[in-house]
């Protein structure tokens, strides 16, 4: 489930970027309040997401989906070229993030019932 939200998390980024783009500096009311909100919501994700999956993991995965996102959303939407290098350097991008999701087990979330404190832990013994 972590890696689901994460992904969703990673395509946020891609909107909120892409509509950043297009607020003109914020100047566009709407779309600087979508652009916020899809903020808020990708970094919500991503840190319901880091609760069972490493930071370095996890942070890194979050931007380079948004990286490749975006670099794709401006290939495509906003006429951006492409070449050799900046295709070379996505796809260094994607080989990273493959690596780290075939890298990366889960970590065990924590247990709130059978959790103790450090304090409770030293009580005890």
């Amino acid at each position: 489930m972590a890696w689901i939200l994460l992904t969703l998390a990673g395509v946020l980024e891609v909107v909120w970027a892409s509509l950043m783009k297009q607020s003109d500096g914020f100047t566009r009311p709407y779309v600087t309040t979508a652009t916020v909100l899809t903020m808020a919501a990708s970094v919500s994700l991503l840190s319901v997401a880091m609760k069972t999956l490493p930071l370095g993991t996890a942070y890194t995965v979050w931007t380079g989906i948004g990286a490749v996102g975006a670099f794709l959303v401006g290939t495509l939407a906003f006429g951006e070229t492409v070449g050799p290098m900046r295709a070379a350097a996505v796809a260094l991008i994607v080989a990273g993030i493959v690596m780290l999701k075939l890298s990366t087990p889960l970590q065990d979330a924590p247990d709130p019932a059978s959790a103790r404190s450090a304090a409770e832990q030293d009580q005890a013994d």
